[in-house]
């Protein structure tokens, strides 16, 4: 039991310390790209541009909170955590999801503001330089490879906390590919088009909202103690029917704790069959399962006679 103990927290040491190099590259391209804008939206008047830069500076805090959550999710199991520090993960994860939705409810409310303001104000908007829209190009460009940067070592730790920031460095691609759309038509076509910069900032909301949703349902499910998936829960019941020794089963219970699964249920075994025999039999279950689920599946058999 503690080598199994010890091979797991270096598990997790492993996982925490990938999830902190990934973060922490993003966080220092961050910065310069978010000192970049700013300097581009003052200097190339572009208040677009001004605002993508604002928008860059919620990737800070997403990256911080991801940083934060592996501090704890590193951690050992303890006498208050008996099943490990996953959770912090999975609010890591809710935090960046409620961080997408305020910036993409920003960005739309801005976006409709400036439309309102110029079809029934007569409200002009600056047209802006090229110093703008090499910032914006130059954002896209970034933020997409951050984002399939971010993602690939997301997967491959199973985190969703990662995985959900490098979704938040795609939105903010979004966002400069609306900023890019509305500077390039002020640019090409004049000031009676710089509507197409608000315009563009508008539709990009959505698709940050919907990434924000995604996000969020599997945390918020996650930590309201939602169980497996109903084809987890198939392939967990078809391989304890699979060992023709256990004849029945009863209270199977599942939830998610961070990138891990924990798995509690009653087998029945036949009651002239002996206990060393009738845990063989569950050990074999159990590797089964975690050959599908991973090393780290935390899974509580109980042993009854029928």
């Amino acid at each position: 039991m503690a080598e199994i103990t010890k091979k797991n927290n270096n598990q997790d040491y492993i996982r925490a310390r990938e999830a902190k190099k990934v973060t922490l590259v993003g966080f220092v391209i961050n910065v310069i790209l978010t000192i970049f804008k700013l300097f581009a939206g003052v200097q190339g008047k572009s208040a677009a541009m001004l605002a993508d830069g604002i928008h860059s500076l919620s990737d800070f805090f997403t990256d911080i909170v991801v940083l934060v959550g592996f501090k704890f999710t590193e951690k050992p199991e303890d006498e208050d955590h008996n099943y490990g520090h996953g959770k912090y993960e999975t609010l890591a994860t809710v935090v960046i999801g409620i961080a997408l939705f305020l910036v993409g409810y920003k960005i739309f409310s801005s976006g409709l503001s400036n439309i309102y303001g110029v079809l029934f104000k007569g409200m002009s908007l600056s047209k802006p330089t090229a110093i703008a829209l090499i910032a914006a190009i130059s954002s896209i460009i970034s933020k997409e490879l951050l984002f399939r940067y971010t993602k690939v070592i997301g997967e491959k730790i199973n985190s969703s906390a990662v995985i959900a920031n490098g979704w938040h460095h795609r939105s903010d691609a979004f966002s400069s590919i609306g900023t890019l759309i509305g500077i390039s038509g002020a640019m090409l076509l004049g000031h009676r088009w710089t509507i197409l910069d608000p315009i563009a900032s508008v539709v990009v909301s959505f698709f940050i909202f919907k990434v924000a949703f995604e996000i969020l349902m599997p945390a918020i499910k996650e930590l309201t103690e939602v169980s497996l998936s109903e084809a987890e829960l198939s392939y967990i019941e078809n391989t304890i029917k699979s060992c023709n020794q256990i004849l029945n089963y009863h209270h199977l219970r599942t939830r998610k704790i961070g990138n891990r699964v924990a798995i509690e249920v009653h087998l029945m075994f036949d009651k002239g069959m002996t206990l060393f025999e009738a845990h063989e039999h569950a050990s074999e279950i159990e590797s089964e399962i975690k050959s599908h689920f991973g090393a780290q599946s935390i899974i509580t058999t109980h042993l009854e006679p029928n």
